[in-house]
């Protein structure tokens, strides 16, 4: 007989065998059992016992030994249909978790960070606002070097005409040492309101966010860009943007 089809009915392969041979010998001790079935002495007593539990094997005492028997064919019918009962209340249990489950997914996926190197990282991290921001949203800049590479530049300007066709807004803090034209530039742009810091910060660092995205950049020869996927600390870092934002003034040309 294929033990396939016995297995799918939510017996293990040993539990199986054992009822098989139990069929087999009708009202055997372990000895038989073993030798019938081929299962391990060590393991024939909780295989046994696991039957017993299922309804699918009994057993008398006869002179302090043991006699196993096999419940009848029809009783895995009844088998199957009380796995069915059971699964259909885990199912229920499992649709009542669901909401917690998902849930706990969504701040595990909420609470991440990424290490990206290079001008192309930088850039990858930047694509990321056009797949979470829709338009009339806006992301924000803090800490902006005075000075760039050409091809930052270049970047820039291109992606600021993306920007105005995604209908996506954008504030600006630059360094106080920031070139006038480059500011005249950004603020040229639809929806970009490009500013310069009241204070200075002395620091290769800027500060990029939005929603629940903080960013972390440190400008050099090969720029390194943190992004960090977690709602308490990008509305920190929206809060600190406000308030140097609240200090400065609207660019005058």
């Amino acid at each position: 007989m294929d033990l396939q089809i016995l297995q799918e009915t939510g017996l293990t392969e040993g539990e199986a065998k054992v009822y098989l041979a139990l069929l087999e010998l009708g009202s055997a001790t372990s000895g038989p059992i073993i030798e019938k079935s081929g299962i391990s002495r060590s393991i024939i007593y909780q295989l046994l016992e696991k039957l017993i539990q299922k309804g699918l094997v009994s057993y008398i005492t006869k002179e302090k030994t043991k006699y196993f028997q096999a419940a009848q064919p029809q009783k895995l019918l009844d088998f199957i249909e009380e796995r069915e009962k059971q699964l259909q209340n885990n199912k229920k249990k499992v649709e009542q978790l669901l909401p917690e489950l998902l849930l706990k997914q969504s701040i595990a996926k909420q609470s991440e960070a990424n290490l990206f190197e290079g001008f192309k990282g930088m850039m990858s991290v930047h694509e990321h606002t056009y797949e979470q921001l829709k338009s009339g949203e806006e992301y924000f800049f803090l800490g902006i070097p005075p000075e760039q590479p050409k091809h930052f530049h270049a970047y820039w300007n291109r992606d600021h005409t993306r920007r105005i066709k995604a209908g996506i807004k954008c504030k600006l803090l630059f360094n106080p040492n920031t070139n006038k034209e480059i500011l005249r530039n950004r603020n040229g742009y639809k929806d970009c309101d490009a500013r310069y810091m009241t204070e200075e910060i002395n620091t290769p660092a800027w500060f990029m966010g939005y929603k629940d995205v903080a960013v972390i950049g440190f400008a050099s020869k090969n720029p390194i860009t943190l992004e960090i996927r977690n709602k308490e600390i990008a509305t920190s870092f929206k809060s600190y943007f406000d308030e140097f934002w609240k200090r400065s003034k609207p660019f005058k040309v």
